[in-house]
């Protein structure tokens, strides 16, 4: 049986823009990215924070080292410009994997700089 585990988790990012004419998806800073363990076009959930609107989506790089969170298309309707959000990826493992998976936790700073890492069990 296949279980949804969290793979890794941004939490706390802020929205440093939204693109209502782009056809979709979250653009994520590239470092941030890479730390979290996402990839392009890996499907998300977006938990905002500060409005509560969840939505799924899916990633794409922004500039490395630019820091920026951009909600694009329809999602630009549901999360606003400086709204607090936690970016969720999910994966599915067999339960037999779950006691030796952990997951990666990225812990953002208000200007989207990574302030802690955390690799383990929830």
């Amino acid at each position: 049986m296949l279980i949804p585990f969290m793979i890794s988790k941004i939490h706390r990012a802020r929205v440093t823009g939204t693109d209502l004419d782009y056809y979709g998806s979250i653009s994520i800073d590239e470092e941030i990215m890479e730390k979290a363990k996402l990839k392009e076009n890996q499907q998300v959930e977006v938990y905002d924070c500060t409005n509560g609107s969840r939505l799924t989506t899916y990633v794409i790089t922004a500039p490395r080292g630019s820091g920026e969170i951009v909600m694009n298309g329809a999602a630009a309707h549901l999360v606003n410009p400086d709204d607090i959000i936690i970016i969720v990826a999910y994966g599915l493992l067999e339960e037999e994997e779950l006691d030796s998976r952990s997951s990666v936790i990225l812990f953002m700073d208000h200007n989207n700089h990574i302030e802690k890492i955390v690799n383990g069990k929830i």
